[in-house]
């Protein structure tokens, strides 16, 4: 080779080799076109399901407008109920407890409207003693009447009743066969007492010596009442099913079917008083005490209302307690978006 010449040209790499080096670019942009293909699905898939949930969250928000609108209808209802009589609450415009439908556009509501103080309070088991809740016997008689017409043993209800008062009271004492705190805190998942009024009847679930089955059979005619009184029972408007609730008025005097022959002899306009109420003969021999003539009432002081809104692809279900103070104004207690459990 001569000085100064140029170099030798390279030899064009074999054919062998381009074809490779032209498949790896291929399977990189094949491997580039799947990774954007996913990324995109996935961006559409999130499109889609926010969509779908924007739309669903207005159908839900919709359906609260709806049932927002049947209270408030409700309202009017109750209202109109007691100015027709002040004096007494009667079921003669057959209100209690009758399921009302209205239709609307794309679905249905239905809703109902009873009385709400036709119910052992739950919170009467206790009183408020200056700024202390504690326990109160008078209506311990009562409950106990009540299970046993319900059939619940009445070893387990004096437990459910001491275990009661625990839940609800200030301290930490433990009443009879009741639970306090350490008895909660053992379970596997440790909780403690409320130390305060149950808001809801279904805080009953998590007191001791409260079964499902016995849930069961208390909670048609069990109540948690914004208050520590017991709960104003109207005569004129207890139906057959709530024949238990006479039984306890009478702490255990009237047997349930007698109970029931009262209710279903009832004047269609309802008693004009208690004492005619209280006279009748299958109560007479009752002798009713001190805590039943104090819960008997003629007017109703508290209003459930329960209503299911049916709206395209969204089904919900609200609830209400009103109360009618003695100065005739109506007052909303409770609002739940959910069932009255």
């Amino acid at each position: 080779m001569r000085s100064g010449s140029p170099p030798a040209a390279k030899p064009p790499p074999p054919a062998r080799e381009k074809g490779r080096e032209t498949g790896v670019a291929l399977l990189a942009v094949l491997l580039l076109v799947a990774v954007l293909s996913t990324i995109a699905v996935g961006i559409l898939d999130d499109i889609r399901f926010s969509r779908a949930r924007a739309a669903n969250g207005a159908l839900i928000a919709q359906a609260r407008w709806y049932a927002l609108g049947a209270e408030a209808l409700a309202r009017t209802r109750i209202t109109d109920i007691i100015r027709r009589n002040p004096v007494q609450t009667a079921n003669s415009a057959q209100w209690q407890g009758v399921p009302q439908t209205f239709p609307i556009d794309g679905g249905l509501i239905s809703a109902t409207l009873r009385d709400g103080g036709n119910c052992f309070n739950l919170n009467s088991v206790v009183m408020a003693d200056e700024d202390q809740l504690v326990r109160r016997e008078t209506y311990a008689p009562q409950f106990l009447a009540l299970a046993k017409v319900l059939e619940i043993k009445s070893s387990d209800a004096t437990r459910i009743f001491d275990a009661l008062v625990d839940w609800i009271d200030s301290n930490q004492l433990r009443e009879g066969d009741g639970a306090e705190d350490d008895v909660y805190l053992r379970a596997a998942t440790g909780y403690r007492t409320g130390s305060t009024l149950l808001a809801e009847a279904s805080e009953m679930r998590a007191i001791e010596g409260v079964s499902a089955e016995y849930y069961r059979k208390l909670r048609p005619f069990v109540c948690a009442l914004p208050t520590v009184e017991a709960a104003p029972i109207n005569v004129n408007t207890l139906t057959e099913a709530q024949a238990p609730l006479l039984v306890m008025l009478t702490e255990g005097r009237t047997r349930l079917e007698a109970a029931r022959q009262v209710i279903a002899a009832r004047p269609a306009a309802g008693f004009a008083s208690l004492v005619e109420f209280w006279s009748n003969p299958l109560l007479s021999a009752a002798a009713p005490g001190p805590a039943a003539l104090e819960t008997t009432r003629l007017v109703t002081r508290f209003f459930a209302f329960d209503v299911t809104i049916a709206y395209r692809e969204v089904d919900i279900a609200a609830s209400a307690l009103f109360e009618s103070n003695p100065q005739g104004a109506l007052i909303l207690r409770a609002r739940r978006w959910t069932v009255d459990e």
